[in-house]
């Protein structure tokens, strides 16, 4: 079983508009209201793909029940921690000639509620595969992740992060078997500006040895392609398939749902690393989340 973790899910509240004058009324052009956090999102394509799953996580409130119907809507796993206090967060996100973001701040979670969510980890066997995606909510301890692959790190279960700076560069001793920053994220790890694919194949491999060269990397470069530094020392790269941008968010989140969904196949890192380049981008090029025949007909397209 796959199962995915989200700390901070949201429903994000989506407003189009012309023009948007502050201090004064506006007018919506459109709107969308949609779950969303990067684990959510991993859980929704990797159904849309036809593999089954189970999201973890916790959810609170009136929007806390929505992100959890929105899921079994999809067809999803639910297997939610019900806060006892707060709501789930609501992220405002306004598009017209500029976007601009403001994203709620999340319930409040408790020791005893925390440890909930341990005891769902401590189930997990041998055969199954965790994701860890996202930012981690000011109210639990900043090495969550750390403690999470401490616990498991003995299970042999395969676990994939997509998370930050010190988030990620933390968990890199437990072995992770594969992360996803982006081409920026990584070259905030070492203060550095990559300039091309060399410097993120070599950063790339400094991230690696950071994990006693035992962990997959796999570095998104939206309109730029991927590039992916394998445990085994295997590299590939790909240039992005073409289509029109549509909406970004979610298209790192997708990557993961396709590698992980590739891999699953038969194993093959290489066949992995392209269907997440082709879930990526479908996701990109779709106003919501990939869905199988999006995706199988940009993987159909390219070259490897």
């Amino acid at each position: 079983m796959i199962y995915t973790v989200t700390f901070n899910p949201s429903l994000d509240y989506i407003i189009g508009a012309d023009d948007i004058v502050f201090g004064e009324t506006n007018r919506a052009t459109y709107e969308m209201i949609l779950s969303g956090g990067k684990g959510i999102n991993v859980s929704i394509v990797l159904n849309h793909l036809g593999i089954q799953n189970t999201a973890l996580g916790f959810v609170a409130g009136f929007t806390g029940k929505q992100i959890e119907y929105d899921l079994i809507q999809n067809g999803c796993n639910c297997d939610f921690i019900h806060l006892s206090k707060g709501f789930s967060r609501i992220n405002v996100k306004l598009k017209s000639k500029q976007e601009t973001e403001i994203n709620g701040i999340g319930p409040e979670i408790s020791e005893q509620e925390l440890k909930q969510l341990f005891e769902k980890l401590d189930t997990l066997q041998s055969e199954d595969i965790l994701i860890l995606a996202g930012s981690v909510p000011a109210t639990l301890p900043k090495d969550i992740y750390e403690n999470i692959m401490a616990m498991l790190q003995h299970k042999g279960i395969k676990i994939i992060v997509d998370a930050t700076k010190e988030l990620l560069v933390n968990v890199m001793k437990y072995h992770p078997f594969l992360i996803k920053p982006n081409n920026h994220e990584l070259g905030e790890i070492f203060g550095k500006k990559l300039k091309d694919e060399n410097e993120i194949i070599e950063y790339a491999k400094k991230l690696q040895q950071m994990g006693d060269n035992q962990v997959n990397v796999l570095v998104s470069m939206a309109g730029d392609g991927a590039i992916f530094v394998g445990a085994n020392g295997e590299i590939y790269k790909t240039p992005a398939p073409k289509g029109k941008v549509v909406n970004s968010v979610g298209a790192g989140d997708s990557m993961v749902a396709g590698f992980t969904a590739g891999y699953l196949k038969n194993h093959s890192l290489k066949e992995a690393f392209y269907m997440g380049v082709a879930t990526g981008s479908a996701s990109a090029f779709s106003k919501y989340l990939a869905t199988k025949q999006e995706v199988e007909q940009i993987l159909s397209q390219m070259k490897y």
